[in-house]
Formats: C-alpha cells, structure tokens, sequence
C-alpha cells in the first residue's frame, strides 16, 4: 500500500482538527446555546398543527382575583370553580395550585367535598429541600394521583424546552402533573419504564437514557397574542355557567395565570419576551402528549460521523475539485448543512446545529486555504525546477559542444583532406571516444531523471570493496597525471558491499573525478576503506579550494554548482554529486561531508555492511 506523502498527511491532519475542535465548541456553553437557539427558530418555522386540543385551562386571572377576595379567598373561589366546572363533564381535573397547608376549616372541608365529587383528580407535589411536599392528606386521599409540577428551564437562557416526567426524592418517586393526567385520560392504571422510553396505554414516549425522563414540549404556537389551549378564567365561569360545556370530555387543568400573582411564570420558544404560566405549560406537555408529537433527539454517535463525512467531504471538494466548481459545490455544501437540521427536525428529529455547521465552515476555509498555499508552494518548486532544468539544459548543452566540436572537425578533415593512414587511425579514435564520452555524458542525464522518478531498478548483489575501490581508482589516475596529481589508497580494507555495483562505481568514480577536478596541480588524492561496525565507509579526500557552509547545505541538490567549479573554470552540469547522494540512498546509505574553505574536502560515503551468511554445519 502506498504510503501517503507530507502534503496529503499534513492536509487530513488539519481537517481532522478542524472536526476535533468543532466537536468539541458544540459541547461548550455558547455552542449549546446556538443549539438551543437554532432549535427555537425550527420551532417558530414549523410549529405543530392542533386540529384538535384535548385539553382546558381554567384559570385565576387578574379580574378574577381581583373579585373574589384576592389571594385571601382563593381556595374558597377554586372550590366554587371547580363545582361549576365539573357539570360539564371534564374527564380530568389537574390542579397546580399548592394545597399542603391548612386554611379555614370550613373552606377545606368545602373544597375536600369538592374534590370527592371530581372521578380523575390529579394534585400537585413540589420537591422542596426537605423532600415532597405533598397535599394535605385530607385533599391527597380522594385524589386519583399525585404529581411533580416542575420544569426544566435551560440554565443558559431561562427558557423551557422540556420537563422531567420523572423526579425522586431518596426512594419516592413521582410522575409529572401532565404524564398522570394523561394516564387518567386514558384509563391506564400503571406506566411501563424501559431503559430509553415509558409506555402509556400502548403509546410509546421516548425519554432517552436522562434518569429525569425529559419531554421535549410540542408548544402550540399562540394565535393572536393567544394561546391555542382553551382558557375560561373562574370569574367568567360563574358570570356564564355555560361555559362549563367546553370541559366536556376534556382534560381541566386549574391554575393562577394572573401575572401579578403567579410565580412560576417560564420563558418558552414563543415568548417573544413575555412568560408564559407554569399551569399552561402543564397543559402544553399534555397536548403533547396527547397527540403524540415527540421530538427525538438524534444519537451522539450520528453527529459525530455527520460531522466527520462534512470533514472529508470538504476536503475531497477543494483536493480534486478546480477553483469554481469546488467554491460551488461548497457552497452548496453548506446550504445543505444549514437545512439539514431542520429537515429532520419535520421528521420529528433534533439534530445538532451548531457542530456541523461549525465544522462545514472551518473545514471549507482550511481546506480551501491549505489547497491554495499548497498550489502556490508547487507552483513556486515547479518555476524553480524549470530554471534549473533550463540551467541544466544550457549546462549540458555547453559540455556537448566539446565531444561534438571534436567529433564534427575530425569527421571535416577525414573528408576533406588526403591523411596518412596512422592520422586517420588517430582520428577515428578520437571521434569514438568522445562519442563515447557524449553518450555516458546522456546517459548519466537520464539517470537522474530515472532516480528521481524511482524508475531505475539496482540490480543488487554482493562484491568485493577493494576491487570497486581499485577499479575507480585505475581510471581516475589517467585525469589525474594530466595535472601532476597523486591518488593513494591510504587504508584499503578486505571489505564486502551489496548493491548494484555499476552505479556504485558510478558514485566512487564521480568522487574521485571531482576532487581531481577540483583540486590544483600537484597536491594529492587519498583515499580509505573501512568497515565501521555494521557499516562500510569510503572516504575521498582532496586538497582543492574547500566549501563554506552555505555551499555544503546545497552540493546535493540538482544542478548546483559550487564555487570552486565557477573558480576552476570546469563546466558541469550540477548533477553529478545529486546522482551519487539519490544512488547510495537507494542503497540504503548516506554522504557525509566536511569541508574548509582553502583546506580542502572530504567526501564520505557510508553504507550498511551486508549481514554475515550463516555456515553450514554439516
């Protein structure tokens, strides 16, 4: 398997990172809050549509309390309400109105008869610091079921998205106002629990795995400035008996909606600013209930590879995709990342907002951000090697003149001129040699080019050192006598080499040519052979001009020429010590050098010494 290169790596990294920290702001307070927010507005584009309403609020207002004796009297004006309110018919009756502390006893006594007459009553507890508090037990007794009348505001922003069906105190637990009075309604005696839903007469509520049990309330959205939910205050109940017929057949929920007097006034998706009172949201989740429209929220899990595939997906735009088309399809991409969520959520699904968003729009600015410093850093390498290639092109072109000049002028005076055999004799050689020399001159060019690619196959094997190091050795001492230069083999160890031994006389008699080349008549070559532990090193040393550091960070790279060649008027072609570094690391090894201006250099090259055979014992 192909193994990826720096840019791919370095490119997945950063998307994975852009995933990675748009997960994690999805976590934190304000990405919980844009989620709450985005849910809110989903809420508003696409709230459920009530055919029917199964429930009604019977309500203390401002006018009733206001008439009937104020706070003073309210048990007093709830009995009477209640009594007008029950010849309707109402199949439940759900009172959120505190009743654990005695008042007169002729009032209690008329609202506990009042109570008695009411088939499915359901009064309210409230989980104090001290545990429940429950009705007076005389009120408890002929009540059908008691239940928790708490909400559960977001911490964040105040506003009321779901309750807990279920709240516990020690080993006592109670089911919320609105859960009982729909068990009632239906005539379920019990509510079945399993790990991530409660069943009520055969309808399944999704809870989750929250021990509280939340329900996300299905608001009806309010028409006019007024809510869906039919409400009769008790004052115009006893100015209109009448009214009570509207209970007929429905649930009642009994509450104090009067903004002056109720405390548990909640904020909700459609406030608009103004709170809504805890009984009506009571009556909301019931609604809910009752027309079983419940919001699911999505898996963990799914957001996660949702924002994951949104990662990939932007990166897979701006890698392959041109300019246009890629800033299109992101674009569309990002469109369909805004809309996805809501187009779940009319499935009844809440799907995360903010996380893939998040991760859509960084990764789509990374990406594209990364594809474009990238593009401009290939674009910049690729003008570099084309001044260089032109470079290596004019250098080479240059070099060919002087085999070509030689091989064009004997080849005019053969024909041109009556020679003597042993002058033709001389000129046919050398038109041989430099064709030769202008060949290897091509070859050694192509074999770059090769390396560079990974096209040239080594044809490994195992050799003598000394014979390589002897070889190379024989051959440069021609160049070298022409300059009245000494090579000597100063330590010339009984060494083994495994690899493609042409090219690794390639590389040694590259060495060898260049140090003669560059260094001044009459100074001396050395040379040594040895084995370091598990690695051979053959080390050329001159006596030339020397190199700076600046020169030594460069010597391998293709087409450079050093300071010495311009200074020694050799015209290379820049790529003979780029060819002899690609060659012993393919190999498996590496070229130290050192070198000091004035001193001279040391070429080294070092490779792994190949593993002892194993002997056959016989």
């Amino acid at each position: 398997m192909k193994r990826p290169d720096k840019i791919s790596a370095g490119y997945a990294l950063a998307l994975a990172l852009c995933w990675i920290a748009a997960t994690l702001s999805g976590w934190t307070p304000m990405g919980t809050q844009i989620d709450n927010s985005a849910s809110d507005f989903m809420f508003r584009l696409h709230p459920p549509q009530a055919l029917k309403t199964y429930s009604l609020l019977l309500v203390f207002d401002d006018r009733t309390i206001q008439l009937n004796g104020g706070l003073r009297r309210l048990r007093e004006t709830l009995a009477t309400g209640l009594e007008l309110i029950a010849v309707g018919g109402p199949r439940v009756v759900a009172v959120d109105i505190t009743l654990a502390e005695a008042d007169q006893e002729t009032v209690d006594g008329r609202l506990e008869a009042v109570f008695r007459k009411l088939p499915n009553l359901v009064l309210p507890c409230d989980l104090i610091e001290g545990g429940w508090q429950d009705p007076l037990p005389r009120f408890r007794k002929p009540a059908a079921a008691v239940g928790h009348v708490h909400a559960d505001p977001d911490p964040l922003d105040s506003v009321t998205r779901q309750i807990p069906l279920q709240k516990v105190s020690g080993r006592d637990r109670r089911w919320a106002l609105a859960l009982e009075a729909y068990r009632l309604s239906r005539g379920a005696s019990h509510i079945l629990e399993s790990p991530a839903e409660i069943e009520v007469a055969g309808r399944l509520i999704p809870t989750g795995r929250d021990p509280a049990r939340p329900l996300r309330v299905r608001y009806l959205a309010p028409k006019d400035g007024k809510s869906q939910i039919p409400t009769i205050s008790i004052q115009d109940l006893k100015e209109k008996p009448e009214l009570a017929q509207l209970a007929s057949g429905k649930v009642v929920f009994v509450g104090v909606t009067s903004p002056s007097t109720a405390k548990d006034r909640l904020m909700t998706p459609y406030s608009y600013g103004q709170a809504m009172p805890g009984v009506e949201i009571h009556a909301q989740a019931f609604e809910t209930l009752a027309r079983g429209e419940f919001l699911v929220r999505a898996s963990e899990v799914w957001g996660l590879l949702f924002s994951a595939s949104l990662a990939a997906a932007a990166g897979l735009i701006f890698r392959y995709l041109p300019p246009w088309p890629a800033y299109s399809a992101a674009a569309a991409l990002l469109a369909f990342v805004h809309l996805f969520p809501y187009w779940l959520f009319r499935s009844d699904i809440l799907f995360p907002y903010f996380a893939p968003a998040a991760t859509a729009w960084l990764s789509m600015a990374v990406a594209a951000t990364y594809q474009h410093f990238i593009v401009r850093r290939l674009l910049r390498r690729t003008q570099m090697e084309k001044a260089r290639y032109q470079q290596a092109i004019h250098f080479v072109t240059h070099e060919m003149r002087t085999p070509l000049t030689a091989i064009q002028g004997s080849s005019e005076l053969m024909t041109r001129f009556p020679l003597t055999e042993d002058k033709r004799k001389q000129l046919i050689e050398m038109i041989h040699s430099e064709s030769k020399r202008l060949a290897r001159m091509i070859q050694t060019f192509l074999d770059v080019e090769r390396l560079t690619e990974g096209q040239l196959e080594l044809k490994k094997a195992d050799f003598p050192g000394r014979e390589l190091v002897e070889a190379c050795v024989a051959r440069a001492r021609h160049l070298a006598e022409r300059k009245r230069i000494r090579i000597e083999i100063e330590r010339l160890e009984d060494v083994e080499l495994h690899g493609d031994r042409e090219l690794m006389e390639y590389a040694l008699y590259n060495l060898l040519n260049n140090a003669v080349k560059y260094s001044p008549p009459e100074t001396v070559v050395t040379v040594n052979v040895w084995q370091d532990g598990a690695t051979v090193r053959i080390a050329v040393r001159d006596q030339g001009i020397g190199m700076d550091e600046k020169e030594l960070k460069n010597i391998f790279k293709k087409f450079y020429r050093t300071k010495r060649a311009e200074a020694s008027g050799e015209a290379g072609t820049g790529i003979g010590l780029s060819l002899v570094d690609q060659i012993v690391t393919h190999h498996g090894g590496r070229v130290e050098v050192t070198s000091q201006p004035g001193i001279g250099s040391c070429f080294t090259l070092v490779l792994p010494a190949p593993e002892p055979r194993a002997v056959k014992v016989e």
